[in-house]
């Protein structure tokens, strides 16, 4: 409904596309299989001069395009060979600049002016999640598809209509288990294939046992095999690096991806893991089936009934991840002229830049060259206090950033046709609706799907500020952009001078927000809401959103709240960081919680137990272990350390040591040992796997001085 008043789309449910040759594929649904339309395709580039392709000897079409910017002409190919060709001779001719699309479904979207998922609702969508559950060689932490051995032993697989099954070596070998497999996604004939980590274990587990029978993964509409290439993107400045699969015809999409940009924008998340993960997101079953990794094998052999209850479990769980997180996804890809898992993965800022761009190429109007990246001042972002307070309120100015944009009526600097702020405002306005109708709706599946709509309407508003700075963005504007980050700056003070001027004590700014502590005898917050919103310009909105029974504060975005429900909600690397050891991680969140319940008293026996647990050695090894990730192989790790480009590292330093077949994608686990607190990590890690049956030989005194200086951190908070 929004979508369609938002960009047009000449076809209604399409559930994927593809292209060949000179042709593109629309895929829809027919009963409980699909059917195909076709179309010709013609691939283009964008040239900044028609004499760039002088001399080039296969057919092209040119098309002038409007405007005056820099490229424009279009350049139509008859198909993808005399397309490739054409990029290979501009690559050696010319200087001058040229623009492409390289992903060509996506120029066949924007050509055809079609959208995926036109008209349908997310669960329309045909979803199949699939988990394997593998062996594991004794003597290794993890499994290993190369390792003979390390056989496929379950798939269990659930789809979206509610559909189950597991199966089993019980009943079959591994290649008939396989062979199965690819039959049950055959029949079932999802339009995406998903599941938690299955990029980096499960389809190149399942590609690389079915090589062993000579099989083919024939997981595509098609019947073909997936297209793969080693893929990477950023979160938070840091890179990940997955391998993507492309199936005919299908989507694939990993939950373990939805779930790091989710914590990207909530910074709520101590784990990624996927039991860890439904438990937060409240969709573990209460009689749920634990295992660790390290018991699987032996389950097998001992309690395969377990292990099969278990294996079901893990994919129920993958498919509720996905149907919580993945619906602001499907209804983004309805607006943007992109597939499914490329609007999870490209990041808002590409999204932006693909539904900009549609909108100019649909009136064949030329594009500009994006600016140089360069700096440019950021949010106003600080503590003003640190330590435990109580009836804490947060203030939030709606949409902030976005809202100086509309309210100023600023352009960037090369949309000459002014679709910046038209798109801008528009999602805004959907979202609005969307967002009352959300809460009025009688019907809850109706109201499911307008919080869903005004989730991804919420997400692409948030996008377009960080659109200006962004290096690749075609309409990017850096001046814009600090513009707006210095409006920001002045309203989030006018409201600071205000609250601490009425008597409120502030104790955290952060971006668009501010935490305080409310003046002595006020409790009326509507009243006071209305008190800020007089300080601000006209189309800047403050709402009162959230009071709090404590709040800790340690430094600048980092802090955790206590809602008045009992929960407690932690933000920050400084206070749940990944990188430390288990009891560590654990330690640090109690002092946290007994600090904002006011159960300081606690905090010095809870040390002193966990202290002497350590000098005893009675704590579990495990928890005094870290696990890291291969990103590389140890082979490459080697050469990067013959030529001087690599650092030493203790897990690869114990894989290289082991002996073992160790590959890229593989955890090593692995603890300290040795009499001194200040010892080399890589010349006295050991791997947990071979930690001696029975007398302990961990580094005690490393362990506790690790956990005095935890303690040291929080000390004033404890006594004060």
């Amino acid at each position: 409904m929004f979508q369609e008043e938002l960009v047009s789309n000449r076809r209604s449910g399409v559930v994927a596309v593809e292209v060949a040759a000179n042709r593109m594929v629309f895929f829809y649904h027919e009963g409980n299989g699909f059917r195909t339309e076709e179309e010709p395709f013609a691939p283009f580039v964008l040239l900044s001069s028609p004499e760039q392709l002088d001399g080039f000897d296969g057919a092209f079409d040119l098309e002038p395009l409007s405007g005056q910017m820099l490229f424009c002409t279009l350049a139509k190919f008859p198909d993808i060979d005399v397309y490739n060709a054409a990029l290979a001779f501009l690559k050696k001719s010319t200087r001058a600049p040229y623009s492409i699309y390289r992903d060509l479904s996506q120029q066949a979207l924007l050509e055809s002016e079609t959208r995926l998922f036109g008209a349908m609702s997310f669960p329309e969508l045909r979803r199949l999640s699939f988990d394997l559950e593998t062996l594991t060689t004794p003597g290794y932490d993890f499994p290993n598809a190369d390792r003979p051995g390390d056989e496929i032993i379950i798939i269990s697989l659930r789809d979206s209509s509610g559909w189950e099954t597991v199966l089993s070596q019980e009943t079959m070998s591994e290649k008939e288990l396989i062979e199965t497999f690819l039959k049950v996604v055959a029949e079932r004939d999802p339009d995406v294939v998903e599941g938690h980590n299955i990029c980096r274990f499960d389809l190149p587990y399942l590609e690389t046992r079915a090589r062993r029978y000579k099989l083919k993964l024939t997981l595509g509409r098609d019947g073909s095999a997936p297209r793969k290439r080693p893929s990477r993107f950023t979160i938070a400045e840091r890179l990940i690096n997955y391998t993507r699969y492309e199936f005919y015809g299908r989507h694939t999409i990993d939950t373990l991806h939805l779930a790091m940009f989710y914590d990207m924008s909530n910074r709520n998340l101590e784990s990624y893991n996927l039991k860890y993960l439904a438990r937060h997101f409240k969709i573990a079953s209460g009689d749920r089936t634990y295992l660790e990794g390290r018991e699987i094998s032996n389950a097998w052999t001992n309690d395969r009934q377990k292990l099969l209850a278990y294996a079901l479990d893990d994919v129920r769980e993958s498919e509720a991840l996905s149907a919580l997180l993945s619906p602001s996804y499907f209804y983004q890809t309805q607006i943007l002229p992109m597939r499914y898992q490329d609007v999870i993965v490209r990041g808002t800022g590409t999204s932006l830049d693909a539904l900009l761009t549609a909108e100019y190429l649909k009136q064949r109007h030329s594009l500009p060259l994006p600016e140089a990246a360069r700096r440019f001042a950021g949010a106003l972002t600080r503590a003003e206090a640190s330590g435990v307070f109580r009836n804490v309120w947060h203030c939030d100015v709606r949409s902030l950033y976005p809202s100086i944009i509309l309210a100023e009526g600023w352009v960037p600097a090369h949309d000459e046709l002014g679709e910046f702020p038209r798109l801008l405002s528009a999602l805004r306005t959907f979202r609005l609706e969307a967002k009352d109708a959300a809460r009025t709706d009688p019907d809850p599946a109706r109201r499911s799907y307008f919080q869903a709509l005004q989730s991804s309407f919420k997400i692409l508003i948030n996008s377009f500020y960080g659109y200006l700075g962004f290096s690749q963005g075609t309409f990017n504007d850096y001046d814009m952009a600090e513009r707006v980050t210095a409006r920001g700056r002045d309203i989030l003070t006018s409201m600071l001078h205000f609250l601490t001027g009425a008597g409120a004590r502030v104790l955290e700014m952060d971006t668009d927000g501010i935490y305080f502590q409310p003046p002595p005898g006020v409790e009326d917050a509507a009243a006071f809401n209305t008190r800020i919103q007089a300080v601000l310009p006209a189309g800047i909105e403050v709402e009162l959103d959230a009071r709090y029974e404590a709040m800790f504060s340690y430094k600048s975005k980092n802090y955790a709240l206590l809602d008045s429900s009992g929960v407690v909600s932690i933000t920050g690397a400084a206070l749940k960081s990944r990188g430390l050891e288990p009891f560590q991680r654990k330690f640090m969140a109690a002092i946290v919680e007994h600090l904002l319940r006011n159960e300081k008293e606690k905090i010095p026996l809870e040390y002193e137990a966990l202290r002497q647990s350590i000098a005893d050695r009675t704590i579990p090894l495990a928890e005094l272990a870290k696990t890291e990730n291969l990103n590389d192989s140890p082979e490459t790790y080697r050469r990067k350390l013959e030529a001087g480009t690599g650092r030493r590292s203790a897990a690869y330093e114990l894989a290289l040591r082991s002996g073992r077949n160790y590959q890229s994608g593989d955890q090593v686990t692995y603890y300290l040992t040795g009499e001194k607190k200040k010892v080399s990590v890589v010349d006295n890690a050991k791997l947990l796997s071979e930690a001696p049956a029975g007398e302990r030989d961990e580094n005690s005194a490393f362990y506790l001085n690790k956990l005095e200086e935890l303690y040291a951190n929080f000390a004033e908070f404890i006594r004060s």
